[in-house]
């Protein structure tokens, strides 16, 4: 048996959502009930596996038809490669931006300026909660969740290129 007859358009999308959907709820799991609350980046590096769920989910649909359009399939997967590049970029910058290879976003990164007067301390300790998106919050197997993500993003634009690139209809 051939594993490239289990390369269609249909099955990479099917994998592409399972992963997302777990990704997504680890994230989730992670944030409320671990309590870990996610930087501005973190919440940035989820947008493409939102999207990504939407589009593999529309190829789901789509190419469950009596007569799914093998060019429907193909370019859906494309858009799914493109976005998990995206996704990608954007993690890898995250994990840049945690080991300080890169300077993050002014509004979650650098110091924190020290207030002049207690008042002034006292009104920002009332209105400032930055989780600083250059530290980082939490590691599994030594990496940590910006740097999985981009591994986890990766590996889906792969599989998306793959199913777009070859398998059967």
């Amino acid at each position: 048996m051939s594993l490239r007859r289990f390369i269609t358009p249909r099955t990479m999308a099917i994998v592409i959502l399972i992963v997302s959907l777990a990704t997504l709820s680890g994230a989730w799991f992670i944030e409320l009930v671990l309590g870990i609350k996610p930087c501005h980046l973190c919440l940035i590096g989820r947008m493409p596996h939102y999207a990504g769920i939407a589009v593999a989910l529309l190829t789901v649909f789509l190419t469950n038809r009596p007569s799914p359009s093998r060019l429907i399939g193909r370019l859906l997967l494309a858009m799914l490669t493109l976005i998990f590049l995206l996704g990608t970029g954007i993690a890898i910058y995250h994990s840049g931006v945690e080991f300080g290879l890169f300077q993050g976003p002014t509004d979650c990164t650098g110091a924190i300026e020290k207030p002049v007067a207690i008042q002034d301390f006292l009104k920002q300790l009332e209105t400032v909660k930055v989780v600083r998106c250059d530290e980082v919050a939490m590691r599994i197997f030594g990496l940590s969740l910006a740097s999985w993500n981009a591994v986890i993003s990766l590996a889906l634009a792969g599989v998306a290129g793959i199913g777009a690139l070859g398998g059967r209809q």
